[in-house]
């Protein structure tokens, strides 16, 4: 496995990571399984969020980890607040909810601090600087080690890379969604802030389900762009492998989070890491695919 530093921080990170969203609850034994059999063979970096499974996501890995806290980079996420009666949530960014909100994470994770904390998504309406404020607070005391933001709106980055000492961006990031590309990752890599890669596989559509239309992209676009990375010219590597190669080729990217469900996509990922790197042709082949879609809003 391979690791890299956060931005800023001095998380040393494995640069395929396990993205918990995606582990069922259902059976906690085989998923409790999963995530151990990924920590021994080298995966160090695990992302869940309070608002996965109403908070059941963090428990799972908090009994996971027992035990074993010194082994492992913990990141959740929060600004998604339960309503009192289950039928969904709401925004609050708000210094007094995440100062609240932390302890419950703290609690199902079975921790007392978290290594990374994010701000779950963000508008240009928010209280941006009461936010941060939460944030350096919880540093202060000791209960995050650093924060970030997961967003993929260019507005938003913008104003917490001038505002903030965020050292992480998590963001939607793929062959079929390159709308970073036009400015934020070489934003993120120019104030050293690090790039936390998800959607890598676009759904699935990259990585074996049925073509159907992506963002702008139609039907048959994404179907040229699947037949490519399965194409001969990009040898001795499976379409999942050519696919998140290709996210982990830009220097703004430090890992690529996976949602990993079963074994079989587990040893897939961990083989990202053995293969063969894409040669500077073969990225080049492979963004000549499609136009590069844009931000259409948030700009």
């Amino acid at each position: 496995m391979q690791y890299k530093h956060l931005g800023r921080s001095d998380l040393k990170i494995s640069t395929i990571s396990f993205g918990c969203m995606s582990l069922a609850t259902a059976t906690p034994g085989e998923s409790i399984r999963l995530l151990n059999d990924a920590l021994h063979q080298g995966i160090n970096y695990f992302d869940t969020a309070d608002l996965y499974d109403q908070g059941e996501n963090e428990k799972l890995v908090g009994k996971a980890f027992l035990g074993k806290r010194h082994q492992v980079i913990l990141a959740t996420k929060v600004g998604n607040q339960w309503r009192p009666d289950g039928s969904g949530w709401d925004w609050n960014p708000r210094k007094e909810y995440i100062l609240q909100a932390v302890e419950g994470s703290l609690q199902r994770l079975q921790t007392d601090y978290l290594d990374l904390y994010q701000l779950h998504g963000g508008t240009l309406d928010d209280p941006i600087d009461e936010t941060m404020e939460a944030f350096e607070i919880l540093k202060k005391q000791g209960k995050i080690r650093y924060y970030g933001i997961s967003s993929i709106r260019p507005n938003v980055i913008r104003e917490y890379v001038k505002r903030s000492q965020i050292v992480s961006v998590m963001m939607q990031y793929s062959l079929l969604d390159r709308r970073p590309e036009e400015t934020v990752l070489d934003l993120l890599q120019g104030n050293q802030i690090g790039v936390l890669a998800r959607g890598g596989l676009a759904q699935g559509l990259l990585a074996g389900k049925p073509a159907k239309n992506y963002l702008n992209y139609s039907e048959a676009e994404v179907k040229k762009v699947v037949e490519a990375v399965k194409n001969p010219l990009i040898p001795n590597r499976t379409a999942t492998v050519t696919t998140i190669q290709y996210v982990l080729d830009h220097p703004a990217v430090t890992s690529a989070v996976l949602g990993i469900r079963t074994t079989n996509q587990l040893q897939e990922a961990l083989h990202i890491n053995s293969s063969e790197v894409l040669s500077k042709e073969e990225v080049r082949y492979l963004k000549k695919l499609l136009v590069p879609n844009k931000y259409e809003q948030h700009r």
